[in-house]
Formats: structure tokens, sequence, C-alpha cells
């Protein structure tokens, strides 16, 4: 009789799960109370779905470390799970696409902007006349070779790992997660003193939505390399189990060349001409 029942495959079917059913609720208590906090309401309201969302993160994936654990990620788990990552990072280039569509009709097309009449006029040109803009050889240069830094950090955890170096694993990750942690910092400071606003015109709305995006993948990225360090110090990962950090190390270097996107788009071309804040 427990012939009958034994797997005879590679594949892993799931128990029955909340967590899809706790998220999706969660997301749209998150929706409702971010609706009602921009039209006047407490944006404590938007609280109840972002515990609910990180509640369902964190069991959720708790339930997948514990099916890594306990066997049930076989090659044909592992190849499944990085396919679904692929596709997942494919849906975020998408996301990007449209920020980069937004800034370079902006700033190729300047007069379509003064259609809308919510968008000061660029005076025919880009960057917008009278407008000063950021020096990207200053903080920008700076992020990029932080961040590209932080992409030989990872890479160096990464074959650490594939070869049991368990020391090298965690210095590479803990490099990596400090240069992250310096290049929020460092954004932040940027954003503090620009010389133009988010709103009131269309220079500052698209560059600071598609950095501004940038940098919460970075704090994303961040968050996940942090929990994979607390998995390796606990002694998690081996050279052919390891589906959790490649997704990270691979997040993390698409982060990398969205930035690369960004600096050369809309940091060296599109401030070309322009007049650079002291």
């Amino acid at each position: 009789m427990a012939d009958a029942h034994a797997k005879h495959h590679d594949y892993h079917l799931v128990d029955p799960s909340p967590w899809p059913f706790i998220g999706s609720v969660s997301a749209f208590v998150l929706a409702l109370g971010a609706i009602s906090a921009m039209h006047g309401a407490s944006w404590l309201w938007v609280a109840p779905g972002f515990l609910g969302v990180f509640y369902t993160m964190f069991g959720w994936w708790t339930d997948v470390i514990k099916e890594a654990r306990g066997g049930y990620h076989t090659r044909v788990v592992q190849l499944h799970l990085r396919y679904g990552m692929l596709l997942f990072i494919a849906s975020e280039v998408m996301f990007f696409v449209a920020w980069f569509w937004a800034f370079y009709d902006a700033s190729l097309f300047t007069g379509e902007a003064i259609q809308f009449g919510r968008m000061e006029a660029t005076g025919g040109q880009w960057p917008p006349a009278g407008l000063e803009v950021l020096d990207p050889w200053h903080l920008p240069l700076l992020n990029t070779l932080l961040l590209l830094t932080s992409g030989t950090t990872i890479t160096w955890a990464h074959h650490a790992l594939l070869h049991n170096d368990r020391q090298g694993l965690k210095y590479g990750l803990a490099l990596t997660i400090v240069l992250g942690m310096i290049f929020t910092g460092v954004q932040a400071y940027e954003y503090m003193h620009a010389p133009f606003a988010f709103s009131g015109n269309i220079y500052g709305a698209t560059f600071f939505m598609a950095t501004g995006f940038h940098g919460f993948h970075v704090i994303v990225g961040t968050i996940f390399l942090i929990v994979c360090l607390i998995r390796a110090l606990r002694g998690s990962f081996t050279p052919t189990q390891h589906f959790g950090f490649e997704a990270a190390a691979w997040y993390w270097h698409f982060v990398d060349v969205v930035w690369l996107f960004l600096f050369f788009s809309i940091y060296v071309w599109g401030n070309f001409g322009g007049t650079y804040a002291g």
C-alpha cells in the first residue's frame, strides 16, 4: 500500500497554503489605505496593509526555506524556480522601460508637456530653460562606482559559495550590503539638495520617478541580501542548494544594470548642455 503512494517524480506538490489569500487581502487593504491617504486621510491607514504584506512575505518565504531544507527542491523544482525569477526580472525590466519611455518622450519632444497645462514649459529645450541640474560627474558618478563595486562583491560571494568557502560568502555578502546602504545614503543626500522639485516641471517628475523607483529597488535588494547573510551565518546554502542566494544575486545585478542606463540616459545625456547646480 505504501508503494502505491510513493513519490516517483521530481516535482513538488505543495500543501494547501493560506499565504495567497492573506497576501491578496493585505494588498487590497494596502491599496484602500493608500487611496484614502491620497484623499486627505491619515497615512496611518496604510499601516495595516503594510503589516499584512510583510507578514505574508515572512511566512511564505519561511515555508519555502523549510521546503528546501526538507529536500523538496529537486533539480527540476530549482529549474522552475529560476524560470519564475527570470520572469519576475523581465516584468521589472518592462516596469523601468515605462519610466525611460516617459523621460525620452519628454526630453525629445519638448513641446508636448505644454499641451497638458500642468507642467511648466520647457522653453523648447532639454534640460528645460532656466532649470539647474545635477552634475553627473559628482555624486551620480560616486554612486555608479559604488554599485559597480557591489556587483563585484556579490559575484565574489557567489563564487565563494560554489567553492564552499563560507568565509568568502559572508564577507562578500556583508560588503555588498554596506555598499548598498552607502548608495542609498548618497541618493538621499542628493535628493535633499536637488535644485529642482518633483512637482511643477516635467524634468523633476520624470527624474524622481525613474531614480526614485530604482532607489526603492536598491532598498528591497539590500533587505534581500541581509536575509541571505542571516541565513548564511546560520549555515544555510550549499554549493548545490542555494537558489535563495542566487535569486538575490540576479536581482542585485539587475539593479546594477538599470542604474547604468539611468546614469548615462538621465544624468549624462539628459543633463548635457544644462546648467549644473553648485
